[in-house]
């Protein structure tokens, strides 16, 4: 198969597809046709089936695996696939890793990384609430591990989530010699809601649960109910973590239902912060196209005109 960052204008290709979504529509004259969105690991394209009626095309649906043969042309500036064939691909005719977009990093590694953080806390409370969900608890483990922090924006790939997280623990551990241990502790679960916000690959979308309520607010009750099963575990500690989850986004016009109130909190909204807008730029400095040194025009979360340097 052709990845679908490699291919050109004018190139006629034939490959097995991730189908992320297919609806039908009708154009202007009356005449149905399908809309399509491919995908594999290196990104996404718009796909256009014009003949309904051709072989194979009404077996597949969306979350298919389609093999396809097509035109790829370019509409408004965009790489565009004229499909002419598609049919549901075989079992076993594709590799699942290569249409999923994943961490450049060892994840094993990261996530040996970060429990080594989570054994190294000297509360013994926030040890127990750590321990509970990243070590103990296996299949949270599993989940989290390969989990994307997003959707779209940054760490919006399998093992997003545990790359994110343990960027932000990192650098709260090198702040947290000027701050007490809660710091580390809240920037392990800042995001731990993300579990239930967003589906899991190959979906990577919003939940009911995600859109109702967002990830801040679950992971503020996942802690709630984890600190009540933990005897003993001291109420203003429990609820200080909570304010720092609650508040890491750091302004209400950016999700947080407060501001940051306490040292952790701000420290914590700034780590999170910067690790997710380095992850940005260097995502936007890796897309198909970008050219060392020449400015890759506006980017809304860094608002900014971005360029490499030279």
């Amino acid at each position: 198969m052709r990845f679908i960052e490699t291919l050109r204008e004018g190139e006629r290709i034939s490959g097995v597809y991730f189908c992320k979504h297919k609806t039908i529509a009708v154009a202007k004259s009356g005449k149905e046709y399908g809309n399509v969105i491919l995908q594999d690991k290196t990104g996404t394209l718009d796909g256009k089936i014009w003949d309904l009626g051709s072989a194979g095309i009404r077996e597949f649906e969306s979350m298919d695996y389609v093999d396809i043969k097509g035109d790829v042309t370019v509409f408004n500036g965009a790489l565009q696939l004229n499909i002419k064939e598609a049919r549901k691909a075989d079992e076993g005719t594709y590799i699942e890793s290569d249409y999923m977009p994943t961490s450049q990093k060892d994840i094993e590694e990261m996530y040996a990384e970060l429990t080594s953080i989570i054994l190294s806390m000297k509360n013994e409370y926030l040890l127990k609430l750590t321990r509970r969900f990243f070590i103990d608890d296996k299949d949270f483990a599993a989940k989290f591990k390969r989990h994307s922090a997003a959707k779209r924006v940054h760490h919006g790939f399998v093992g997003g989530l545990l790359e994110h997280t343990l960027g932000v623990t990192k650098l709260c551990v090198t702040l947290a010699d000027n701050y007490p241990y809660l710091l580390i502790t809240a920037a392990v679960f800042h995001d731990i809601g993300k579990v239930y916000e967003l589906s899991s690959f190959p979906e990577n979308d919003y939940t009911d649960a995600g859109q109702l309520l967002g990830h801040i607010v679950m992971g503020c009750e996942i802690i709630g109910r984890a600190v009540s099963e933990i005897e003993g575990f001291p109420v203003v500690l429990a609820r200080e973590l909570k304010h720092c989850v609650l508040a890491h986004h750091g302004e209400f016009e950016y999700g947080s239902p407060k501001k940051p109130a306490l040292i952790e909190a701000v420290a914590l909204h700034y780590a999170d912060d910067i690790d997710a807008k380095l992850e940005t730029f260097k995502e936007a400095l890796n897309a198909p196209g970008a050219q060392a040194g020449e400015w890759l025009g506006f980017n809304k979360m860094l608002d900014s005109n971005i360029r490499s340097t030279i």
